[in-house]
């Protein structure tokens, strides 16, 4: 079902025209048929009150803002934001075919095909409040600058570049056909300010935005996005933690089935254990139930624990959705195992959206999804404070069962830097800044696949036809077939499980929303699938432009203390060299667009990161600024991370630049003996 193609309804020309000010759209408010985000509560002054609207209506002549004022007041008030529901569109949102969009130039409309996906209802978490996923991840603020976006882009010309300053397109600027076509930065807060509190306020009054990491850069691909790095995790984890790769009849528990959580159903099967995640919320678990990614759901904690049982003996995949709190879940397991002897979990995670805990990121045990909604909103100091109590009963009982053999990692939502905030027990003895009780999935997993240089490469098949999907997944795993057979054999273990992968992600019905696909590969593999799909588009084997992108979580485009640099250990990794130069690296090497973010799956202030689409059309012109791009995309990364003392990515960047005789990285020198230290410092 999720394959099949949608049926032909040509992109509606109108919403390319503009803000439709004459006649104004019927104000038809909010759709009670989708989920919405939670009320946020930036607790204005009457004076901020007042210059939120004044900013609001500056998209809108005079004669129009007496009409449009009170209805934005009442928005803001209501649901703490502006959102400017008269605007939102009421066709279908869906990544059209890329020949449907009324622009001058294809690298234009392959924009508008991922800003539709990213939309799209089946894509997008809270779609009519712009958000694609984590909660608070905006593609833009209100529905004025989508309008407005749209337009310029179907305007736009090879010589002009659309510049977005955190959702509000400034407009579009002389530039060299070589340019990139879009520049986006979001939540650019100077550093003193960008605190949580601050954040709700800017918001609130439309000065800032926060994108998550692919909603405001455009270039999100659904769940399956996170599929494949949760598979590759969980993978991992049983190699480093249990010591098999057969995860035949082991339990993985985890919270979580919104946006990028809603992957972790599917991946625990492909990956072939029990999979058990806790949502509190029912939609999103009936969303992926529906979408065939969620397998069984219960809210019997008695059935929960059966089918567990039941599961483990029989050796079956199976993903499991209890509707219901994840710390009762936890707490159960704990009781199971005091009553029975018997511990039913092996792995164990949280997917909560912690980076935002206080405004429908996480739903505190000791209340209904309904009463903790009314609470953030009518009394917000209380609900942190019942935040935080739950946070300690949540990693009291995660700490039981990991004192009897269950392996924990934090899988960089902040969930430990939150619950350390809450008063929890997650302190490590003699840790450092990023270190915790228990490591998050970087500093034990991902971040040695990063060193070899290996992330989350994607590309998006823009004539939305599954043809060529398909095509483009052959042509991906003869590429690495062919690479495998002259690497290391720690790379080779790589290219196995993501072989692996691309052969089986057909039959999973990974698609939701646009026809992409994800796989992790290093520089090598990158750079020669980006060519050879290229070429494909050039001969027709393809038969429109793709897309290729990567998740910000990568190699170099992010700078992330508690996730992706929670590895940096020379003291660099609260830094932001590597994404702010990842960015302007990629722009000036061929990106088709580029985005800066403040903000991302660990919350806003904690986390720097930086991401580039990039339009394969079959030209000569693509191949060079795909080869150009990025070789550089992956080596910034690589450099850093052998500089701060990582081995895997020194002797990945000393392989590199044997490939590359432009390359020159300067290789640090290690302290051999650790007593020299000790003598010159006493």
């Amino acid at each position: 079902l999720i394959n099949t193609p949608p049926e032909r309804v040509n992109f509606p020309l109108e919403l390319c025209g503009g803000l439709p000010l004459n006649p104004l759209p019927p104000n038809r408010g909010r759709d009670p048929n989708v989920p919405h985000a939670p009320v946020r509560t930036p607790n204005l002054t009457a004076e901020e009150e007042r210059l939120s609207l004044r900013n609001a209506l500056r998209y809108f002549p005079p004669a129009l803002h007496s009409t449009l004022a009170p209805e934005f007041a009442q928005e803001l008030r209501q649901y703490g934001h502006i959102y400017m529901y008269r605007f939102c569109p009421s066709i279908r949102m869906r990544a059209y075919p890329i020949d449907e969009y009324p622009c001058q130039i294809r690298h234009a409309a392959a924009i508008m095909h991922m800003i539709m996906n990213n939309l799209d209802p089946a894509v997008a978490q809270f779609p009519q409040e712009l958000v694609t996923y984590g909660g608070n991840g905006q593609v833009f603020s209100n529905w004025a600058q989508f309008r407005l976006v749209l337009h310029y882009l179907s305007t736009m010309s090879e010589e002009q570049t659309l510049v977005m300053y955190s959702g509000h397109p400034l407009g579009l600027f002389p530039s060299l056909p070589s340019s990139p076509r879009c520049v986006i930065t979001n939540g650019m807060v100077i550093p003193n300010y960008s605190s949580r509190e601050s954040y709700e306020k800017m918001f609130a009054l439309g000065i800032t935005m926060y994108g998550q990491m692919t909603a405001g850069s455009y270039c999100y691909i659904g769940p399956q996005g996170i599929v494949h790095g949760t598979l590759l995790t969980v993978l991992n984890a049983g190699r480093r933690y249990l010591g098999t790769s057969d995860l035949r009849g082991r339990v993985f528990v985890t919270s979580g089935l919104g946006g990028m959580s809603g992957a972790q159903a599917k991946a625990a099967v492909i990956a072939g254990c029990v999979g058990v995640i806790a949502e509190v919320d029912e939609a999103p678990l009936k969303k992926r139930h529906e979408q065939g990614w969620l397998m069984e759901i219960t809210k019997d904690l008695d059935h929960c624990m059966q089918r567990i049982r039941q599961a483990k003996r029989s050796k079956m995949a199976l993903s499991l959705g209890y509707h219901g709190n994840i710390v009762d879940l936890w707490e159960r397991l704990w009781e199971e195992y005091e009553r029975t002897g018997d511990l039913l979990v092996d792995l164990g995670s949280d997917q909560t959206s912690l980076h935002n805990p206080f405004s429908g990121g996480y739903y505190p045990v000791q209340l209904s999804f309904e009463q903790a909604n009314q609470l953030m909103n009518s009394d917000p100091q209380r609900f942190r404070t019942v935040v935080h109590e739950s946070l300690r009963r949540h990693i009291a009982a995660i700490n039981k069962l990991s004192e009897e053999g269950m392996y924990f990692w934090d899988y960089g939502n902040a969930f430990l830097l939150e619950a350390k905030r809450a008063g929890a027990e997650v302190q490590k003895s003699g840790g450092g800044a990023t270190e915790f009780k228990y490591p998050s999935y970087v500093q034990h997993i991902m971040g040695d696949i990063f060193s070899l240089g290996f992330g989350p490469f994607r590309w998006v098949c823009t004539s939305g036809n599954p043809s060529d999907l398909a095509e483009t997944d052959d042509i991906a795993t003869s590429v690495l077939e062919e690479i495998s057979a002259s690497v290391t054999e720690r790379v080779r273990q790589q290219y196995s499980d993501n072989i692996r992968w691309i052969r089986e992600a057909g039959k999973h019905n990974m698609v939701v929303g646009s026809q992409a696909r994800i796989l992790y590969s290093d520089q090598r593999g990158r750079v020669s699938i980006a060519l050879a799909i290229n070429k494909a588009v050039a001969d027709g084997r393809v038969t429109a432009p793709v897309v290729i992108s990567r998740d910000h979580h990568d190699v170099s485009g992010t700078d992330s203390p508690f996730r992706e640099t929670s590895n940096i250990y020379d003291g660099s990794a609260f830094c932001a060299d590597m994404a702010v130069q990842n960015v302007i690296g990629d722009a000036f090497r061929g990106a088709t667009w580029v985005s800066l973010h403040n903000g991302g799956g660990v919350g806003w202030g904690e986390v720097i990161n930086g991401g580039f689409g990039l339009v394969l059309d079959g030209s000569e012109e693509a191949g060079k600024r795909a080869r150009t791009m990025l070789n550089w995309d992956v080596s910034n990364g690589v450099a850093r991370r052998c500089w701060s003392g990582n081995s895997n990515a020194y002797e990945t960047i000393q392989l590199t630049m044997e490939d590359q005789p432009h390359l020159r990285v300067t290789m640090p020198y290690h302290v051999q003996d650790e007593h020299i230290l000790y003598n010159a410092l006493h």
